[in-house]
């Protein structure tokens, strides 16, 4: 949970996620809407991956990326056994 919580602490990665939200995207596609450089760039993909937020896939010589929508429904799952 702590990868979890360190990742959407970032505007950056939060707006990432919105991106892919709307198609999956390979890192020059999203690295074209920020102003912030390449390796920035893939940094920001390397701890959304760990927190299990992103998964890629290899298409041709370019990975495509996508948003793993288990990990939301288990978030929203373990924030609702806080709820009273």
């Amino acid at each position: 949970m702590n990868y979890l919580f360190k990742a959407l602490n970032d505007d950056t990665r939060r707006r990432i996620l919105e991106m892919l939200k709307e198609s999956d995207m390979n890192a020059g596609e999203i690295a074209e809407r920020f102003d912030i450089s390449n390796p920035s760039i893939s940094h920001h993909l390397d701890i959304l991956k760990r927190a299990d937020l992103i998964y890629g896939e290899k298409k041709g010589q370019f990975i495509k990326y996508s948003l793993n929508t288990t990990i939301f429904e288990d978030l929203i799952s373990w924030l609702m056994t806080l709820k009273k």
